[in-house]
Parts: C-alpha cells; sequence; structure tokens
C-alpha cells in the first residue's frame, strides 16, 4: 500500500466556463474508483481528490463526467511526472482526452484503464508527449520542429478535440452519428465521448471522412468571400472551432505520430526493444555527415526509452568493437545485451544498462571467422539464446551458442551457402529452425541445423527478400522488395552491402512510384514443406504474393499482439496493415493477408523498419530521405546531408502490444 495523496486541478470544456458533474480518480487495474469530487458553480471547474492508490508506482488517471452535456473527458498521469502533478495540479479538457485515448487505447475497456504493468507504464508515460498534463495544452514533443509543421498530428488532435466539445451541444442526430463513426472494427459502439476517442484510435483509418463531415457540420467554413470581391465564394476566415490549427479537409486516417530525433539519428536500419521498452537501432550513418553510397561517415548504437527521448551519447551514439555503420543488424537479448552488425564486417555487443561493450577487442577466433564471412546484415536470436547473423556479402552464416560472443563460428554447411544468395534477414523458431530472407534469388531458406535428412529447405517467393517475421503459430511471413513477376535485379552476392545497394536502387527506381508499384509479403505456414508450396500444374510457386500492387518495395515486417501484420513500405514511405494467419478481433472476417490501410505522413520518409512495443506504439525507422543525394557521388551541398533518413517516429496505440523483447515467435503482451 502507498501513501495517501492529494491532488487538485480543473476541469474544462471550450463551451462552459463552470462545468458541472463529477470527476474521479482511477488507478490502472482498479475497477473501483480511488476518489471523487463534484464540481459546481460555485467553483468553476476546480477539485481536490484525497486517496490512497494501491501500488507505490501507481498509473493514476481522471475521468470527468459532466451534467447535461453528455461529454465525459479524461486525462491519464504519467508516472514519471506525478510527483510534479501532485504539486502543480492537472487538468482535465478535450485536450487531454484525445492524447490519453491514443497512447492508452489498447489498454481501455469503456473507461477501465487495465492491462500488464510495463504495458501499461509505457502507455501513460507517452501522453505527455501529446499534450502536457499541468497545463492541458499541447506538449513539447508535439510542438517541436520534427512534428508541428512536418506532420498533421497537431490538427488532427485539436479537430478530434473540437468534437467533443461539439458533443455537447449538437443535435441528437450528430451525436448519434459521431458515436457511430468512432466505433473500433470490431468492438462495440462507445457511450460517452471518452470511449470514442479510444475508439478512433483503435481504428483511425476506419472512418476519417465521415469523422471531418460531422466536424465541418459543427463548425462550418465562412465563405463570406474577400472584401474585394464580396460574392465570391472562397472560403475566408476561420472556423468557430475551439482549437487551431485544424485540419481543413479530411485525412486519409487520423494516425497519432510523432517523429524523435534529437541528438541526431541518421538512417536507423533495424530497430529492436528491450523488456522496458527502450529502443536501439543501430545507424547507417552519422548523422551531419554528407553520406551516400559513394561516401559516408559510419553511425554507431543509439538508445531512446520508451517516450523517446535520447539515452545515448549525441551524433556518436555507442562506440566500440570496430562497428562503422551499422546495417540491418540490430537484436536485443533477454541475457542484456544489444548487437550490431556492422558494413564493414564487425559485431558489436553492448549492455543495455550503459551502452558500453561487452569486450574491448572481438576474440582472435571470431575475428578470423568475420574476416572469412565480410559484410553483415540481419540478426536472429533463438529462444535458446543462441545468435545468428547473416553473412551478406559472403553467403555465410555465423552461429554465436548461447549468444556467447566467445564462441563464434562459421556454420560449415556447403548446402546452405549454395542456397544463400545475398542473405538479408533471419528469424528462428520454437523448433531452432532458422528462416532466412535471400536479396537474391526469390527465395526463403529454412535451415533445420539438428535436422540430418533435410536441413536446407528453399521456398520460392519473389526478389529482394528482406524482413522476416514468425507469428505466435509459428507462421513465417516475409517481405520482398519486388513482386514474383517483376525482372530480376542486378545480382549482388559477393559484393560489399553499399554496393549492393548502388546496384539495386536504379533499377528498382526505373519501375516505382505512385503509379507504378512492385512489392509482396508471403506466408509460410509453420508446417509447410516446399512440395507443398509448388503448383503441380505449373511449377511454379503457389504461394499468395500479399499486398502485390499496393505495396511499394516492403522492407521490415513484423507481428503484432493479434498476429496481424505491420509493413515498413521503403519506396511506399508508409506503414501497412494487413491481417494475420487466422484473422481476429478487429481484423475478423477479412481474408489473410489483406491490406486493410496505409498510413502515411509528412514524417514518414523510407522506411526500413517497423517494431511494436508493450503499449501498441508502432517505432518505424525512417532510413532513407532522398535517394537523389544518397546515389550522387557529390551531391548537391544544400541537401548533401539529407540522404540518410530523419530520426524514428511512433503510431501511438495502434497495434496489439506484443512483448518485448522479440525473440523467435512474437508473443503477446
Amino acid at each position: 500500500m502507498s501513501d495517501q495523496i492529494t491532488i487538485g486541478g480543473s476541469v474544462s470544456l471550450s463551451t462552459s466556463e463552470s462545468p458541472v458533474g463529477t470527476v474521479q480518480l482511477w488507478e490502472a487495474n482498479n475497477a473501483t474508483a480511488l476518489g471523487s469530487a463534484s464540481l459546481s458553480e460555485a467553483s468553476p471547474g476546480a477539485f481536490t481528490i484525497t486517496a490512497t492508490p494501491g501500488s507505490a508506482k501507481p498509473v493514476l488517471y481522471l475521468t470527468a463526467t459532466l451534467s447535461g452535456s453528455g461529454v465525459v473527458i479524461l486525462s491519464v498521469l504519467s508516472p514519471a511526472l506525478l510527483t510534479d502533478l501532485l504539486a502543480s495540479g492537472v487538468v482535465v479538457n478535450e485536450l487531454t482526452t484525445v492524447a490519453s485515448a491514443f497512447t492508452c487505447a489498447q489498454f481501455f475497456d469503456g473507461l477501465q484503464l487495465s492491462g500488464p504493468e510495463t504495458g501499461v507504464t509505457i502507455a501513460a508515460k507517452n501522453t505527455p508527449n501529446l499534450v502536457n498534463p499541468a497545463t492541458g495544452s499541447w506538449g513539447e514533443v508535439l510542438t517541436d520542429p520534427f512534428n508541428v509543421t512536418q506532420n498533421e498530428t497537431l490538427a488532427r488532435l485539436n479537430t478530434l478535440a473540437g468534437m467533443i466539445t461539439a458533443f455537447s451541444t449538437a443535435s441528437d442526430d450528430w451525436k448519434n452519428k459521431f458515436l457511430q463513426y468512432t466505433t473500433p472494427q470490431g468492438g462495440s459502439q462507445p457511450a460517452n465521448t471518452a470511449e470514442a476517442m479510444v475508439g478512433v484510435a483503435n481504428s483511425p483509418w476506419a472512418f476519417p471522412a465521415e469523422l471531418f463531415d460531422l466536424f465541418d457540420e459543427a463548425y462550418p467554413q465562412p465563405t463570406d468571400g474577400f472584401p474585394s470581391k464580396p460574392n465570391s465564394k472562397v472560403p475566408n476566415g476561420r472556423r468557430s472551432a475551439p482549437f487551431v490549427p485544424y485540419l481543413s479537409f479530411a485525412p486519409k486516417d487520423f494516425a497519432m505520430i510523432l517523429a524523435f530525433g534529437q541528438g541526431g539519428i541518421c538512417a536507423p536500419g533495424k530497430l529492436a526493444l528491450d523488456a522496458e521498452g527502450n529502443l536501439w537501432t543501430g545507424l547507417n550513418w552519422m548523422p551531419g555527415a554528407q553520406n551516400g553510397v559513394y561516401q559516408g561517415i559510419g553511425g554507431g548504437l543509439v538508445q531512446l526509452d520508451s517516450t523517446g527521448k535520447l539515452r545515448s551519447p549525441p551524433v556518436t551514439g555507442y562506440t566500440g568493437m570496430g562497428v562503422d555503420g551499422a546495417g540491418w543488424g540490430t537484436a536485443v537479448t533477454k541475457a542484456g545485451t544489444c548487437w550490431v552488425t556492422s558494413f564493414n564486417g564487425s559485431i558489436g555487443v553492448y549492455r543495455l544498462e550503459d551502452g558500453s561493450p561487452v569486450v574491448d577487442e572481438i576474440p582472435n577466433n571470431v575475428a578470423e571467422a568475420l574476416n572469412e564471412i565480410g559484410g553483415l546484415q540481419g540478426i536472429g536470436v533463438a529462444p535458446n539464446d543462441d545468435v545468428w547473423i547473416v553473412g551478406t556479402s559472403s553467403n555465410k552464416m555465423l552461429h554465436f551458442p548461447g549468444g556467447d560472443i566467445h564462441r563464434g563460428r562459421v556454420v560449415v554447411d556447403e548446402k546452405l551457402s549454395d542456397a544463400l544468395s545475398a542473405p538479408f534477414a533471419a528469424s528462428i523458431d520454437q523448433q531452432n529452425r532458422v528462416w532466412i530472407s535471400n536479396t537474391n534469388g526469390k527465395s526463403l531458406v529454412r535451415y533445420s541445423p539438428s535436422e540430418k535428412g533435410t536441413p536446407v529447405e528453399r521456398f520460392i517467393l519473389a526478389g529482394g527478400g528482406r524482413g522476416v517475421a514468425l507469428d505466435s503459430r509459428g507462421n513465417c511471413w516475409v517481405a520482398c522488395n519486388t513482386s514474383p513477376d517483376f525482372p530480376a535485379t542486378t545480382p549482388t552476392d559477393n559484393v560489399s552491402i553499399i554496393e549492393g545497394f548502388a546496384l539495386g536502387y536504379p533499377h528498382l527506381s526505373q519501375t516505382l512510384g505512385r503509379k507504378h508499384k512492385t512489392g509482396s509479403v508471403f506466408l509460410i505456414p509453420a508446417d509447410a514443406t516446399p512440395a507443398d508450396t509448388i503448383d503441380p500444374a505449373t511449377h511454379k510457386s503457389a504461394l499468395v504474393p500479399y499486398g502485390d500492387g499496393e505495396l511499394n518495395a516492403p522492407w521490415g515486417i513484423s507481428v503484432d499482439g493479434n498476429d496481424d501484420v505491420w509493413v515498413a513500405n521503403f519506396m511506399g514511405r508508409g506503414v501497412s496493415f494487413m491481417a494475420g494467419a487466422a484473422p481476429a478481433g478487429r481484423t475478423e472476417g477479412r481474408p489473410t493477408g489483406e491490406l486493410i490501410h496505409t498510413i502515411h505522413s509528412g514524417s514518414i520518409q523510407m522506411l526500413t523498419d517497423v517494431v511494436v512495443d508493450q503499449a501498441g506504439n508502432l517505432w518505424c525507422a525512417n532510413n532513407w530521405n532522398l535517394p537523389q543525394t544518397v546515389m550522387a557521388a557529390k551531391p548537391d551541398p544544400a541537401y548533401s546531408t539529407w540522404g540518410g533518413g530523419s530520426g524514428v517516429l511512433a503510431i501511438y496505440g495502434i497495434a496489439k502490444p506484443a512483448q518485448t523483447p522479440l525473440v523467435g515467435e512474437v508473443e503477446k503482451a
């Protein structure tokens, strides 16, 4: 039992200076309110509640039910700010409601906030990034230069908040439509405005146009014309909406996206999350350098906390063990380390607590293996703690039994080497089978090191194999840059990784773009054999290229806690949501692999990865920004530092939470 606390503050609604109703204080995972206070006209919006939380580190939140308005608003309080908030007081208003609903969307059932402690805590800690709970106004991250003019998040938040305001005075018809259009896919219709915002957060792509029409109805755009042309119908002047800026036209979705880049995050490749929700990523290039395929300064390892705050040293990141430019090889182990591979063939293993290398120098036996294997990319961590690393330049694999850096060896298996063609990524299932994507050769390899009969199996897919992810049933999902019928790109076997990008990108860029897309995602059932996936009539692959014609050079791929799939579109500059192998919940009734929606934003650049944290947030890696800079030997000086992508970004509360660190098959958080 924790100590008694007293929390005070104010409740405000833009249509009322003296709201009347009831404020309740709640603790996550407790169905009974800790305390309550009445709001009266005598003390405009002011309240004080004294209560005793059940936990020493509680996640607290406030709900306010306003009489006569049909409005319920709320504010989830970050545990990291609780001491300060007890002293300063808090504000509960329309903005705090939207922010709290989106960051904590995966844990609200009605007005009850409940779920695993780590996930709920991460969610609550992110709320101030959108709205400051002490002032009820916008958060510092929302209004920083990375966000305020670079995406629609501020306008989306204000637009939704304005509809909460409108609900208090709207007609019954407007209210009924509002509750209808805020119903999440696979969920129940909301009973109030707070639940409505949670509904939008869960399915922000469901009714964006319909919701904007309601906003337009509540706050019509003036068309009085300009003074010089009094009879014109050109929109002129502001709407009467309570929060500006607002959206001027309907969005494609209401996803809440924030970008993070403080301290310099340039060209992050693979993303990995630890048990506390901290984000780790190796950088292709050093921030601020004039980087590209013909020149560049390699980057280090970056760590952000679960709210996007930089923990590693700025610009250089964590360094050591010879790593100079990390590619698509970053992985966190349950043993408390982060592994990184480098374009130069080095491996870095760093302690999670402080980012220090576990050894000063690579052991001699491992150094010899690295000299043999060359440039490295993906890392797979097995449930038995083994670490597997792909040798992209040499078509070989490295194996570290038990994740011991001293025991690394090159896998000696001629059949495996023959089946690999510029391998890119690896995941290991519960049967200790290693699933490996190939950049070349249009295939995925499944390697069973303990199997004596057929340890190496090839599944025919499409070219440009990239991310590999295993769902909770052991099914393998693979992202391929191209569609099955796309012409073969220039082979990149036995060349450096950077040279491979220089060879491959021009071929793709001639065909890709908004009107001409290539790319596909494949599902290989856990129990499938290569023979099962071949059409006996045509002798061609019978695997379905999901997303073909909609995806645009997909790269990273992740599975969430509902076994649904999220894909990072490199050329498409977006994040795609697809129904999983056994659609349920909000994807129930959808066919497996259906592409339900793709999220675009000014903050989303050319993505190489997307991962799911324990709060249901998606974290995405902006790897490239301006391809013309990346591919130029001497780019325009004005944009010469714009080759690598700028920072990482979070899409709040949109996925079903997954356990981290991810080791093998996904687990629901």
